[in-house]
């Protein structure tokens, strides 16, 4: 017979027992934490004073922004403070509550991508109706459309979650609360569970992806009927940085699973969640801003009030 036991905390177990290197992990996750909350909010404060980034596009890019710096919020501060005190306990409540904003935020960014996509492929292959179609009410429709989409799916599994039973071990081999370590050390039937988790990220998964294909697919077509290289390579360069998101966003979902063995599946997962949790937030603002003329031009315009304040 199990011990059964109400659980009230549990420990996150992290990347490593390795002091010097709990170190420079602390430093890198600091440093890219901070590059990902000040770029993404830059990015932010640019789409809502510039006049000229009031368009579907960097309304959608706003939204993202916001979606970054919650998503690696939910997870990178707590993480770091486990470091820096050596306290690798969390409250069940706590648990759930990162488990929850983790995924929705996360989950969100896939519907917000494929959103992005239909916004590129109205630009392009429907330039002369672009503003009667990406209006700002649509717009709005589309990111409430996001979030409702987002709790519609991950409702049923995590409500199932929070009945599950833990009694051998309160151990999360992680650094954030994460549903598949959890359901590894739950000694409740967690078959049910696994099954929706598994229907509902292949849904997400393809249903997102499929949009964002068949998008470019008409993008690329339109872009190829250009009669000059350099419009050609223009209209390549505009939608080149939503490309590499996309690229990130779904390069490290893919890569969790297709994982080698079962045996390195949880050291996978964690690097992967690295990626996904403070790299990638980091890089989106550079992306944007270093490939993006307007953005740059708003930057440096922002930059220039802030002189001229100063000064007076």
């Amino acid at each position: 017979m199990r011990n059964h036991t109400s659980v009230t905390s549990f420990i996150l177990l992290g990347l490593t027992d390795d002091p010097q290197l709990q170190i420079l992990i602390f430093i890198f996750l600091l440093i890219t934490y901070m590059l990902s909350v000040t770029g993404n909010l830059s990015i932010i404060i640019l789409t809502l004073v510039d006049s000229h980034l009031k368009t579907a596009m960097y309304f959608f890019l706003q939204n993202f922004s916001f979606l970054e710096i919650s998503f690696t919020s939910a997870c990178i501060p707590r993480f770091l403070y486990s470091i820096s005190t050596d306290d690798r306990t969390i409250t069940y409540n706590t648990c759930i509550c990162q488990l929850f904003f983790t995924y929705v935020f996360g989950i969100t960014e896939f519907f917000l991508l494929a959103t992005m996509s239909f916004d590129r492929y109205v630009a392009f292959c429907k330039p002369l109706h672009y503003m009667t179609i990406m209006n700002y009410r649509v717009c709005k429709r589309l990111i409430f459309c996001c979030w409702m989409t987002t709790l519609f799916i991950m409702s049923p599994p995590l409500s199932l979650g929070l009945d599950l039973e833990y009694c051998d071990s309160n151990a999360i081999d992680h650094f954030v609360c994460d549903g598949n370590p959890m359901l590894k050390i739950s000694c409740s039937d967690t078959w049910l569970i696994e099954w929706m988790i598994i229907i509902s990220t292949v849904m997400t998964f393809l249903m997102t992806l499929l949009c964002v294909v068949l998008s470019y697919m008409y993008i690329i077509r339109t872009i190829l009927r250009l009669p000059s290289v350099q419009q050609r390579t223009k209209a390549f360069s505009t939608c080149s940085s939503h490309i590499i998101m996309v690229s990130i966003t779904y390069g490290s979902c893919i890569f969790v699973y297709i994982n080698p063995s079962a045996k390195d599946e949880m050291a996978i997962n964690k690097g992967v969640s690295i990626l996904t949790t403070s790299i990638s937030p980091m890089l989106n603002p550079f992306i944007y801003t270093l490939r993006n003329k307007q953005v740059k031009r708003a930057f440096n315009d922002l930059v220039k009030r802030f002189k001229l304040l100063s000064k007076n």
